[in-house]
């Protein structure tokens, strides 16, 4: 494997979507082995609860999964991360079922099952090379190994917390960016006690983070992230994921 493609992989998250447990597991240690942060799942529901707290650049998905089918995963999924790979890996192999999952799910490459693993890896390692290059001028970066964020200038870096990264993470997969107040205080009290904090406590947190934001950002400045009136908070700059 050459450098390029050892990077593409060490740097790249993937979240399986599978129902079949055996399959799904070989895939995982498959893309493991690759270097490929991987986090797998059988349902979209259990995709949702994933997509709250870790960041994912790539999925790769199932069409026949229980509850909420694969392609209305999919188009959900590119409705509220545009910027995200998806993959459908399926055992449809009819024209009709292709041009959905490209037409209505949005999905960058459509495989058939049997796939040879290492056909999976090089269009993993291809998406992920895509993603890298679209990001813009004015995006921040967020680094999940070492909690910074660097912004656009090379001044702009910040140091967070783990429940500030904890925060831009949700933030930055909901869609539109916004999430409700009391969805966030759910997510932080799964991750640290059997009860949710208030929602003073999750202001408190958000105004600590503008803070930290304001510090680097220019004078006048719009907030990095805003209260939206009787839902939540929406997080209105642009942060890609570094692993």
């Amino acid at each position: 494997m050459t450098q390029e493609r050892q990077d593409a992989s060490q740097s790249l998250s993937v979240a399986i979507v599978e129902d079949d447990s055996l399959l799904r597991q070989e895939i995982e240690i498959h893309l493991r082995a690759r270097g490929m942060v991987v986090h797998a799942t059988n349902s979209a529901a259990g995709l949702d609860d994933l997509t709250a707290r870790e960041a994912i650049d790539v999925f790769l998905i199932d069409l026949s999964l229980p509850g909420e089918g694969g392609l209305s995963l999919c188009k959900r999924l590119r409705e509220s991360l545009p910027h995200v790979g998806i993959v459908i890996c399926t055992g449809r192999t009819a024209l009709v079922d292709r041009i959905a999952g490209y037409r209505q799910g949005g999905a960058d490459f459509y495989l058939t099952k049997p796939v040879a693993p290492d056909e999976l890896v090089l269009v993993l390692q291809s998406l992920g090379r895509r993603l890298k290059k679209t990001g813009s001028a004015d995006s921040w970066s967020l680094s999940l190994r070492d909690r910074t964020l660097q912004g656009p200038l090379p001044e702009q870096k910040l140091q967070i917390t783990g429940r500030e990264k904890t925060l831009l993470v949700a933030l930055m997969q909901a869609k539109d960016n916004t999430l409700d107040s009391g969805v966030l205080c759910d997510l932080f009290g799964d991750e640290h006690s059997d009860r949710s904090i208030s929602k003073h406590s999750l202001e408190e947190l958000v105004a600590r983070l503008r803070k930290k934001f304001k510090t680097v950002q220019a004078e006048g400045s719009e907030h990095a992230i805003k209260s939206v009136w009787g839902v939540g908070y929406q997080l209105c700059i642009r942060v890609n994921f570094i692993h």
